[in-house]
């Protein structure tokens, strides 16, 4: 585990986290309440914004995501290290850029290694639990959207029709051997919440972890989203399990909000369906508290 070592979690079970973005943020910092162990497997195929230009720039993978995770597993999320980690600067040439997104590229140069770039940005942090990307090498998230093939995930996102089906390119893109081995050893593994295909499937269309999700014989447990997002308009919540089993995961349990999305017709012979009361009042974002007691309820 990085970070301080003095600053342990609680006794617990170990939690893997898949995802991306804000929703797998929420999930690391609800598993802080109950998780002896977190490690969190993260998409590394963001093309916009700070990370696309680094990425475009350094030929490394996006960073944003894992910054973003990094800063949920902090010590002190709230502390000096981790505000100035979410800093987006404003003017002159790094304009957009992201500190902590610049700090993991200059580590990943310095190192000559992503990972260990990201091990030294979890000590700074004193992160309380591990972070890797889903993959070595940037990829390329590709989609069949209304018919059309698409590369590239802010063109995904912003495509507005049905997005059929979601890959990778290389296809044979590796995760790190720790993500696998994570996932494998986990007493509980979380997929989501986040966006459905650019996000969450972003993850599980690298074929080592899709397959190492896929061939566990519980544990796997899918936190639907709140609200719909842009890519998922119309869905309920059957249409995102749908979604996961056509790409090849079906997990144990589907997490819902009862007053989130519909729930829609959901499979007898599919997933166990537990609903519980998730949202910040807002309606809008999970509230960590409520996530964490819901998800500890279903450690086997």
């Amino acid at each position: 585990m990085s970070g301080d070592p003095t600053a342990a979690l609680p006794d617990g079970p170990s939690v893997v986290g898949l995802g991306g973005g804000h929703g797998l943020a929420a999930t690391l910092a609800a598993a802080r309440h109950y998780a002896g162990e977190i490690t969190a497997i993260v998409s590394v195929a963001d093309d916009g914004g700070s990370s696309g230009r680094l990425r475009r720039d350094l030929a490394m993978p996006a960073p944003g995501d894992i910054r973003r995770c990094l800063v949920a597993l902090a010590a002190d999320p709230e502390g000096s290290w981790a505000s100035a980690f979410g800093r987006r600067f404003e003017r002159g040439e790094l304009a957009g850029h992201v500190l902590g997104n610049l700090v993991i590229a200059g580590l990943a140069e310095t190192s000559g290694s992503f990972i260990a770039a990201i091990d030294e940005a979890a000590k700074l942090l004193s992160a309380r639990g591990r972070v890797l990307p889903a993959t070595l090498e940037p990829v390329v998230l590709v989609a069949d959207v209304a018919g059309r093939r698409l590369l590239g995930q802010k063109a995904i996102e912003e495509a507005g029709g049905p997005i059929a089906s979601v890959g990778i390119e290389p296809i044979d893109a590796a995760p790190p051997a720790d993500a696998v081995s994570a996932i494998v050893a986990a007493d509980q593994v979380v997929i989501g919440p986040g966006s459905l295909f650019t996000s969450v499937l972003a993850v599980l269309a690298v074929p080592a972890i899709r397959d190492a999700v896929a061939a566990r014989r519980n544990g796997v447990v899918f936190v639907c989203n709140l609200r719909p997002s842009k890519e998922t308009i119309g869905f309920d919540v059957a249409d995102h399990v749908a979604a996961l089993t056509d790409h090849g995961v079906v997990p144990d349990v589907v997490l819902a909000d009862p007053h989130g999305l519909d729930l829609g017709a959901m499979r007898s012979d599919g997933p166990r369906l537990v609903t519980a009361a998730l949202a910040r009042p807002n309606g809008w974002s999970h509230d960590v508290r409520r996530l964490a007691a819901a998800l500890a309820a279903l450690v086997g």
